[in-house]
């Protein structure tokens, strides 16, 4: 071939409608085309389907442009436009199809069974042919996809080599030689024995029962050729494909009239079967049996599928789909969404003193007006409050998750407070929106219960504990509402006439007010038990018809009561001497965060004459009640002279009495640097203790409640008063 052979390939945009007509116009020619093309291993039926959606996905959604420069092909490869892209397009997915499925590849749209068309109940194949056609299946079997590809453009299509090698890498074959080269090596094979030659034919075809497939069809040659599918016109030819004098295919899946695909110069009848050649004495060409029936998967057979492995599969379908509605409804009941019981757990019992305790219709409520006449005040007289305390779903939930809360729930509990279910329907304290939560306390007696849930979403339910029995006037004063940002929002109750915040670590400071709204809610104040540093401590001081009461935020719903004096006559710590002790030992309150404490007393049991003239010291005890009875703290603490210096933690004791209303005496003592930078070791005692002894590191014993000794720096020693009874008491560890 020279370059005088070429002529300009055709250029130029294809447009959506030319490529839509080109498609429809030669529709059953494109899929035989796919058909061919496409493994025969994927079964017929599937191969039938795949090729009918391989060349409907291959109409462009927009303009397609042409090539950029256009390549020189012989006059006879020219086609039109929009079907080469049509048959280029459909040829790209087909070799993309043949390629086998990999295990951790992503497989492609064309390798996935088809969604559309689809056929339900039949199973849909070409007619059957005969050996012939069975001989070129097979063959079309054991060449790879490009090599089908190849074999398709040069036998159905009529293409020569060098446009093949075109359409194949434009359709993304890896190796369009590869694929010509193996169609070479098939027809160099030689006949098997026994194989009769055709004299009129040179080396077209082989005898269907000679055991050879039928032969490859060679690259057409100039002149010889015969009108093609979807010719573009050109020198000597119009636009239906044949030459200007005649035989223009008459449609898009038949052969031109008055010439037998593949034979070049013969005569013969149109559409005549592979059997009425073999009959007339010659052999049917491959590129023949291409245009036959049992390539045609536009002329189907229908016939049923496996009735009963159907009928066995849809059985399995309907079990399958009434377990998944089974457990899907398992699984919504408990569910984390606001649902009948929302966050809470599956049922674990059928009791009916349970369900009752679970019914937000039998939710105690108490009425406004009892608590001015009731003789306690108490949690049992607080009202319900709150503009959803109405809400039967909002009270179911949150009485369901307090019985049996999911594991999704958030859940705390101080120590020693039991987290089961109520015994009884509880008694409703509020139930309302604050910030952005729904809240809902709950009170059994017992135990105060808070339930919180998102206004927004339906994740993050939270319930916490706090137990509050015996709780009576200051201690039934307040409880936490919301927890946000660091700030701490309470519910007072009914009988609180105002609230202010007030600083422990600036007793000059007065208190400044605390806003509340009409169901008792206060403004957020920042609260301590959140605080990284103590650089504040900000506690709530509540005014009722009897006084003042200061309550600070140890981390729980309760606040405990701040208390200041004697352990026999404690005060509510708001006057002046109290607040100047507070100040320096407020920060010590960290170490009782969560401890369930109900109440926190601080009183001055001893004053000390300090060495070398440093000034007048004070001890003082701190001891944490709680909520349980046990589990109480005890903090000794010295406070230098200077009043800006914070108190010093000298000795701490656990579920000790001493310090408190059953034993009021206490001994404490530490290691202190004078000023002019002598050590000492400093003791007290309560007013009662007669004399004080330290022995090991230093020895030293002082008449009286108070004890100073020098002492080398890191000295140890061992504390031990004597009473005025004579008794022996040793010190606070």
């Amino acid at each position: 071939m020279t370059t005088q052979d070429l002529v300009p390939s055709p250029a130029g945009p294809v447009d959506v409608e030319q490529a839509e007509a080109a498609l429809v116009e030669r529709y059953p020619r494109l899929v035989r085309i796919a058909y061919l093309v496409l493994p025969p291993t994927m079964g017929r039926n599937r191969r039938v389907l795949t090729a009918h959606a391989l060349v409907q996905r291959a109409l462009p959604r927009r303009r397609v442009p042409g090539p950029a420069v256009p390549e020189a092909r012989r006059p006879e490869d020219a086609v039109d436009p929009g079907y080469a892209y049509v048959r280029g397009e459909v040829l790209r997915q087909a070799l993309v199809a043949a390629l086998p499925l990999r295990r951790l590849a992503v497989p492609r749209r064309a390798q996935l069974p088809p969604l559309l068309p689809q056929v339900w109940g039949l199973r849909l194949f070409p007619r059957a042919g005969g050996a012939d056609e069975l001989a070129l299946d097979q063959l079309l079997a054991g060449l790879s996809a490009p090599a089908r590809a190849a074999y398709v453009l040069r036998g159905l299509e009529r293409q020569g080599d060098a446009e093949v090698l075109r359409v194949l890498a434009a359709a993304g074959a890896d190796d369009p030689a590869a694929a010509l080269a193996e169609l070479a090596a098939l027809e160099d094979e030689p006949a098997p024995d026994g194989a009769e030659a055709d004299g009129a034919d040179g080396a077209d075809g082989a005898e269907a029962g000679t055991g050879r497939a039928p032969d490859l069809p060679a690259a057409p040659r100039g002149g010889e050729r015969p009108p093609r599918v979807a010719e573009q016109p050109g020198p000597g030819r119009t636009r239906g494909g044949g030459p200007v004098s005649g035989n223009a295919p008459g449609s898009g899946d038949a052969p031109p009239s008055g010439r037998t695909p593949g034979s070049p110069g013969r005569r013969a009848d149109p559409g005549a079967p592979a059997a009425r050649a073999r009959s007339a004495g010659r052999r049917v060409s491959g590129a023949a049996l291409l245009e036959s029936a049992e390539f045609d998967p536009c002329t189907l057979q229908a016939r049923p599928g496996d009735l009963l492995r159907r009928r066995q599969h849809g059985r399995a379908a309907l079990v399958g789909v009434a377990a998944l509605l089974v457990c899907g409804a398992l699984l919504g009941l408990p569910g984390d969404g606001w649902g009948r019981n929302g966050a809470a757990a599956p049922s674990y019992a059928r009791n009916p003193a349970a369900e009752a305790a679970l019914d937000p219709a039998k939710v105690k409520r108490v009425n406004a007006a009892v608590w001015p006449g009731a003789v306690r005040r108490d949690f049992s007289v607080w009202p319900a409050r709150g503009e959803l305390a109405g809400d039967a779903g909002l009270l179911r939930r949150a009485l369901a998750v307090w019985a049996r809360p999911g594991g999704a729930v958030e859940s705390s509990a101080t120590p020693g407070t039991p987290v089961g279910p109520p015994m009884g329907p509880p008694q409703l304290l509020f139930a309302g929106r604050v910030d952005a939560a729904r809240v809902v306390l709950l009170h059994d007696g017992l135990r105060i219960v808070r339930y919180a849930e998102p206004v927004v979403g339906t994740a993050g339910a939270a319930l916490d504990f706090a137990r509050t029995d015996a709780a009576e006037g200051p201690g039934a004063a307040a409880v936490v509402v919301t927890r946000a940002a660091g700030n701490v929002r309470y519910l007072t109750a009914p009988w609180v006439t105002g609230a202010a915040v007030r600083d422990l670590l600036m007793p000059g400071k007065e208190p400044w007010p605390l806003g509340r709204d009409a169901r008792g809610v206060t403004d957020a104040l920042p609260s301590p038990a959140q605080a990284k540093e103590c650089a504040r401590w900000n506690t709530l001081q509540l005014r009722d018809g009897s006084g003042s009461r200061l309550l600070g935020d140890l981390g729980e719903l309760v606040p405990a009561r701040l208390l200041w004096g004697s352990p026999d006559a404690p005060v509510d710590a708001t006057g002046r001497e109290a607040r100047a002790a507070w100040a320096r030992t407020a920060c010590q309150l960290s170490t009782l965060l969560g401890q369930g404490v109900r109440s926190a007393q601080a009183w001055a049991f001893a004053r000390q004459t300090l060495p070398e003239g440093a000034g007048r010291a004070t001890w003082v005890c701190t001891r944490a009640e709680t909520w349980r009875g046990t589990g109480s703290r005890v903090l000794a603490q010295f406070l230098p002279p200077e009043r800006k210096v914070p108190a010093s933690l000298a000795a701490r004791a656990q579920d000790a009495p001493a310090c408190g209303a059953r034993e009021p005496r206490v001994l404490a003592g530490a290691l202190w640097q004078a000023p002019g930078g002598g050590w000492y070791v400093l003791a007290a005692g309560g007013p009662d203790v007669a004399s004080v002894e330290v022995t090991g590191g230093v020895k030293a014993r002082a008449e009286g409640p108070v004890l100073a000794a020098a002492a080398q720096a890191g000295a140890r020693a061992e504390l031990s008063a004597t009473l005025e009874d004579g008794r022996r008491m040793p010190a606070l560890r």
